[in-house]
């Protein structure tokens, strides 16, 4: 018998309304951001999701969350129904999947040292006390590469990159089994992209975590990634094992993603960026 996934979706889609007027707003319509799909994660895998603006991509990883409410369908988490939760059942939940966002600039707080940005999901999911909280986020920046000392240190004194950093210890300092990488380098220049791509993949391989991986390049997507779904218009136009994808793609908007690239042949920049992270 082969194990249970980490993660079950069936079925899920969201709509929205579409309004018209200012004062007097009308429901014109709805439109699908995600319609009717499905997919599985398992432990210690990297499910990437990809496609151009606007396809569904950033709200599936919401909707897995539980920050968006779905419109239909089911999201099983470790063999449970989630797809109902509140309130402090769902808070269960939530310490076991957390996000790293897109921009390392916009999502730490300003207001906080790094210590107290870390320390945060620990008094929200692990009770404890001060001395406990501040020897876990040395253990945490330590782990992401950061001196424990930089804890006393505000976001504006660190590099793109190293916010990046920190954003990934928050994230794991609630001791998560999934994490949604939602276009976590796509702000930070390749050499950089590189160290944090690798960064990830190591802590996957220490701690057995699961990515959901969100992004539009096909290179980082390439390079971290076990599986790739191809996302259009909401829906999952083709999901694969991420080499056989790139060899041989069926559907014929995914050969277009790939035909859009600068270049996927020998040479090309795609592939010397792939070489550049693979070198990271």
């Amino acid at each position: 018998m082969s194990p249970r996934p980490l993660l079950e979706v069936e079925h899920l889609s969201r709509r929205f309304a579409i309004r018209r007027g200012l004062v007097f707003a009308r429901k014109m319509g709805e439109v699908a951001a995600v319609d009717d799909i499905s997919f599985t994660l398992a432990r210690g895998e990297t499910l990437g999701i990809v496609g151009e603006s606007g396809s569904g991509k950033s709200t599936t990883a919401r909707l897995v969350l539980r920050l968006l409410d779905p419109s239909g369908g089911r999201i099983h988490f470790d063999g449970t129904d989630i797809t109902d939760l509140s309130g402090v059942a769902l808070r269960r939940f939530r310490r076991r999947m957390q996000i790293v966002f897109q921009d390392p600039f916009a999502s730490l707080d300003p207001r906080q040292n790094v210590g107290e940005i870390i320390a945060e999901p620990l008094r929200l999911h692990r009770p404890g006390s001060e001395a406990g909280y501040r020897a876990r986020v040395a253990e945490l920046l330590a782990l992401v590469g950061l001196a424990p000392e930089q804890a006393r240190r505000y976001p504006h004194e660190f590099s793109g990159g190293q916010r990046q950093r920190i954003g990934i210890a928050r994230a794991l300092a609630a001791e998560p089994e999934l994490i949604v990488c939602d276009e976590p380098v796509s702000a930070l220049d390749v050499s950089i992209q590189a160290q944090v791509l690798n960064l990830l993949r190591d802590l996957q391989q220490r701690l057995g975590l699961s990515y959901l991986f969100i992004t539009h390049d096909l290179a980082v997507v390439r390079h971290v990634a076990h599986r790739v779904a191809v996302m259009r218009r909401g829906k999952i136009v083709e999901m694969d094992e991420t080499e056989a994808l790139f060899a041989a793609p069926r559907d014929e908007y995914t050969r277009h993603l790939l035909a859009a690239m600068p270049a996927v042949a020998p040479g090309g920049k795609v592939v010397e960026r792939l070489a550049v992270l693979a070198r990271g």
